[in-house]
């Protein structure tokens, strides 16, 4: 074992605390949006933000919890983000793989195509036409998934890290018979953790977040997403707090800075578990040793 200098334990010291005091700083203002929401509307416009509020209330937790819809909401956003997610890498694996290979006909026309849509598109109108009246997904569960199935951007990603994966693998599994269904499933995908994890969170991050789709296609409230339920109360508590002031209730203040630190708290709380569970995957070096020779 090499042993450490005076400067060198000094200099691990320096960035151990570093780290700490980064840590603290991301986690305080966090914290400070979990305390606050348990807090009363008066104390946090009288006394501001706080880890351990002044005046403890669970009102904007019943706003939110209050309707029995928001349950089938969190439902709906789970199977859309789960299904989605898994789907959604599926398709652009199966696109990347083989823009990834050199040998590919027409792979340069390909990559222009799916790049091109990057820079131009359709427009809203012709988009809402196409999804609405020529495919009908209007009131469909599946209009918040197939329409966000491929994003060139993490398909780009996807492909140079294919890319980057050394050729005589591949070579190696075709000499011994494989097909590229073989290989893309059982060899490239295994060595690719790293770049599926990251792709899969970007997909699983913006099917959580989608509200939008859901504010154009859908009306049935049984298919709202968690997303665009939560926005939809909060606009039903800012109509009611401009109502309640020019009726000027006595005594009674509408929850609505809390209620929307509450939903910050009910919309992130699941989603954040993912980065723990994908964090090694982040640092692992899985291609080393993977060729040899």
């Amino acid at each position: 074992m090499i042993k450490e200098s005076k400067g060198d334990r000094i200099l691990k010291g320096f960035f151990y605390v570093l780290m700490a005091m980064f840590g603290v700083y991301c986690l305080v203002p966090f914290l400070t949006v979990i305390g606050s929401s348990f807090g009363t509307e008066s104390s946090i416009l009288r006394d501001g933000y706080a880890i351990i509020p002044t005046e403890f209330s669970i009102e904007a937790y019943k706003l939110i919890f209050q309707d029995i819809t928001i349950y089938r909401s969190y439902g709906v956003t789970l199977f859309v983000t789960i299904v989605g997610t898994i789907l959604a890498m599926v398709v652009t694996s199966a696109l990347a793989y083989p823009l990834s290979v050199k040998t590919l006909k027409y792979r340069n026309f390909i990559n222009f195509y799916v790049y091109f849509t990057m820079l131009f598109h359709g427009g809203l109108v012709a988009n809402y036409l196409l999804i609405s009246k020529y495919l009908d997904m209007k009131n469909s569960i599946w209009v918040l998934i197939i329409p966000a199935l491929i994003s060139p951007w993490n398909m780009f990603l996807l492909r140079n890290f294919f890319k980057s994966i050394d050729e005589s693998i591949a070579e190696s599994a075709k000499i011994d018979g494989a097909n590229d269904m073989y290989i893309l499933f059982r060899i490239i995908l295994p060595i690719s953790l790293p770049a599926i994890a990251t792709v899969g969170l970007f997909y699983g991050l913006s099917f959580w977040n989608e509200w939008f789709r859901a504010m154009l296609y859908i009306d049935d409230e049984k298919l709202f997403p968690l997303q665009y339920l939560i926005m939809r109360i909060m606009n039903n508590a800012d109509f009611a707090n401009q109502v309640s002031a020019q009726v000027s209730l006595p005594g009674y203040v509408i929850p609505t800075i809390t209620t929307r630190l509450a939903t910050t708290v009910v919309t992130i709380g699941p989603i954040i578990f993912l980065y723990p569970a994908l964090q090694k995957y982040f640092v692992k070096g899985l291609m080393v040793g993977a060729v040899k020779g």
